[in-house]
């Protein structure tokens, strides 16, 4: 369900949108993180949106968005001041997000008759500042820097420095990790009547402000490329990165769940310093609203696993590398684009994933 609406504050108008959605089909998601509360909110996601067109009375916008998921939560608050198109736009952006680290989460994730032992979550506080530079031909770069804090929480909400089994979580040794990052990003896109590609590329650098303060060089990288066969629509798509210099568990790349390799849970192959995901999905209209899917996923951790600190997908008996394929349908609703997929791994696991994607500007 949803509500849109404004409220005039002077000559200011301000807009703010509720989007709640219960997750009626919990059930079906397959694995799961155990979660208990006995709070009917626990089993609602959704959106809060609000925004103000002129925040200090010079053309400043104002965005604030919280979204709850059923185990993670985050809430953004940008600043924006328009400028021509161009000169480079700045924003001024706090963030706080709290949600389950799936890659110190053990044993492992696809296997639901071993459940977790022990709930690792992160708390992440952000400020900084995005700067976008105006576009050029198919180029659009974005650079930013912030500073980051972040502290491992256990399932009472307690800071931990250490997993269940005696090894740190955090770079530093202590109780939370404090850096900060210069990103900078680049996107690359030309479309067609009949096919589409898109590059990004991603570049973090951890400034040693601080001697405690962690430095580090990530590097992350996706292209994909679309064609259009009569109606049938056919989706590849290429992922991966690296990372030099100080890492904290959780820093490293997850593979398998949605977005990676279906077929396994979040995090379920691997997490390591360097990481590869190829995805192929060919998309074939069956009605005017309703589509069917069939898709490969395979990703792995380049043998990079037992380069992250206490190995901890090797402790937990994660493979490394995973390959999964499976069908689904897509139907475009009033409420956004349903989508049901199933999936089954290399190890004759299966998956039911079931999601709403609905629309960014909704």
């Amino acid at each position: 369900m949803g509500a849109q609406n404004s409220v005039h504050a002077g000559k200011a108008k301000i807009d703010y949108n509720v989007d709640l959605t219960h997750k009626l089909f919990a059930p079906l998601l397959v694995p799961n993180l155990r979660h208990s509360s006995s709070s009917p909110l626990s089993l609602v996601i959704g959106r809060l949106c609000i925004k103000h067109p002129d925040l200090f009375g010079g053309n400043e916008k104002l965005d604030v968005s919280w979204d709850k998921g059923l185990f993670d939560s985050t809430v953004v608050v940008a600043v924006r001041r328009p400028r021509h198109e161009n000169v480079a736009q700045k924003s001024l952006l706090l963030q706080h997000s709290l949600a389950p680290e799936v890659g110190l989460q053990g044993p492992r994730l696809d296997d639901p008759s071993n459940p977790t032992r022990s709930a690792v979550h992160l708390c992440r506080f952000s400020a900084g500042v995005d700067i976008c530079e105006p576009a050029s031909t198919n180029w659009i770069s974005t650079t930013s820097i912030k500073l980051e804090h972040v502290r491992p929480l256990n399932d009472e909400g307690r800071s931990i420095s250490r997993d269940i089994d005696g090894f740190p979580i955090t770079c530093s040794g202590g109780p939370h990790d404090n850096m900060v990052i210069l990103k900078q990003e680049s996107q690359y896109a030309v479309t067609s009547e009949t096919s589409f590609s898109k590059l990004n590329l991603q570049m973090e650098q951890g400034v040693p402000i601080l001697s405690r303060w962690l430095i580090f060089n990530k590097f992350k990288f996706s292209a994909s490329s679309g064609v259009r066969f009569g109606r049938a629509f056919l989706l590849t798509s290429l992922t991966g990165g690296s990372i030099v210099g100080d890492l904290a568990p959780y820093q490293a790349f997850k593979i398998g769940g949605l977005g990676s390799v279906r077929g396994y849970g979040d995090g379920a192959i691997s997490s390591g310093r360097s990481f590869l995901v190829v995805n192929s999905e060919l998309t074939i209209p069956l009605t005017e609203r309703l589509e069917s899917t069939l898709f490969v996923d395979f990703g792995t951790d380049l043998g990079s696993a037992h380069h992250v600190p206490g190995n901890p997908a090797l402790r937990q008996g994660k493979p490394g590398k995973g390959l999964g394929a499976g069908a689904g349908l897509r139907w475009s609703s009033s409420v956004g684009q349903i989508q049901l997929d199933y999936a089954v791994n290399d190890r004759r696991r299966t998956t039911l994933y079931l999601g709403v994607a609905v629309p960014s500007g909704r």
